[in-house]
């Protein structure tokens, strides 16, 4: 989602100074690739751009075509294939070894549903989203760049992931139709006011997350506030809801703060529930809670303690950039270990 922030932000500049402006788009891949399905790269006529499609083995083609579209003013589509080595069409070798589809779409202002006003209206969502485009017609067709929500049961996701499927009209022509789930961006809750809270909150940012600091309002540093997306002060915590894409990250080195907020986010099943502390905290914790109001907080599926992934970490930074690790593995489904221990392919594939 953070992608998509960037490329409405440089759109909007681009639509204030008239100038000119094209979107390149990953939509298919076969091999390997360093970039994913969705992978979104906006250039302006000016030469401006933000995004990206690959590692930047492609960018500097892809930022020509670009231009080339917003000369045309008409759709184009690319295919980058190193399969088998060197893409010779274009002089270059992907270090993945991949062929990859791109669709240049030269961008309208004055057209309220361009593919970046279709991105913008779905950008704050909290429940997955379904997007639509054809990636290749039958011949005489032409593509149209157009870029559609459809409702999200119309379609059937493998592992509910983007994939392009393959349709037949009344007359038995063949079109190819890309599906894009777009997800939510994710929301890190962080229960704590110590000086361990800033570097997470960062690294959270840097994400594109959506961080909430829970704390003691007098203790709230200008790093907390210029790292995190609000400050809630512990009394004002029951403001904040918990669902599918929320992760909630208890630091605050006190017991009884961190038992209050459990009480708070538990009950509304977080998909992520991190303590920090040994494993005799968590006992503890848990025997109070469930003497004091019943809850059960060991059994609790989501419950992640000791919060962070094994990596030694030390540092507030270090430590930071465990526990983001470890909750991007548990929203990716990912067992969080070395790659080098992973047999077969890096990434899912249809």
């Amino acid at each position: 989602m953070k992608e998509i922030r960037n490329v409405i932000e440089l759109y909007d500049s681009l639509r204030d100074s008239g100038t000119p402006c094209a979107l390149a788009t990953v939509v298919s891949i076969e091999g390997s690739s360093y970039r994913r399905i969705g992978a979104r790269l906006i250039v302006g006529a000016d030469g401006r751009y933000t995004g990206g499609i690959s590692g930047g083995c492609l960018e500097g083609d892809a930022l020509r075509r670009a231009q080339k579209a917003i000369h045309r003013g008409s759709p184009s589509r690319q295919v980058y294939d190193t399969l088998d080595g060197e893409d010779r069409e274009i002089g270059i070798g992907l270090g993945c070894n991949g062929r990859i589809e791109v669709h240049f779409v030269p961008l309208d202002f004055t057209d309220p549903h361009n593919q970046v006003e279709v991105l913008r209206s779905v950008v704050h969502t909290r429940e997955p989203r379904l997007l639509s485009q054809l990636v290749a017609v039958p011949d005489g067709e032409a593509l149209t760049g157009e870029l559609m929500e459809v409702p999200r049961y119309r379609v059937d996701l493998p592992l509910d992931r983007s994939t392009v499927m393959v349709e037949r009209d009344a007359r038995g022509r063949t079109w190819h139709r890309l599906y894009e789930l777009i997800r939510p961006e994710l929301h890190l809750i962080i229960v704590g006011d110590n000086y361990d809270i800033p570097p997470m909150a960062t690294a959270a940012r840097q994400l594109g997350w959506r961080c909430s600091v829970v704390g003691l309002r007098r203790k709230f540093s200008k790093a907390m506030a210029q790292a995190a997306d609000r400050l809630y002060d512990y009394a004002e915590a029951s403001e904040l809801r918990v669902d599918r894409y929320t992760a909630v990250a208890c630091m605050s080195h006190d017991l009884e703060r961190d038992k209050e907020m459990v009480r708070l986010f538990l009950p509304q099943n977080p998909p992520y529930l991190g303590l920090l502390g040994p494993n005799k905290r968590a006992k503890r914790m848990d025997d109070e809670l469930r003497a004091e109001c019943g809850i059960q907080l060991l059994d609790f599926p989501n419950l992640y303690t000791p919060i962070g992934l094994d990596i030694g970490a030390e540092t507030p930074e270090e430590i930071g950039a465990c526990v983001v690790a470890e909750i991007i593995s548990v929203f990716r489904e990912r067992p969080g270990k070395s790659l080098k221990e992973k047999s077969g392919t890096i990434h899912l594939r249809n």
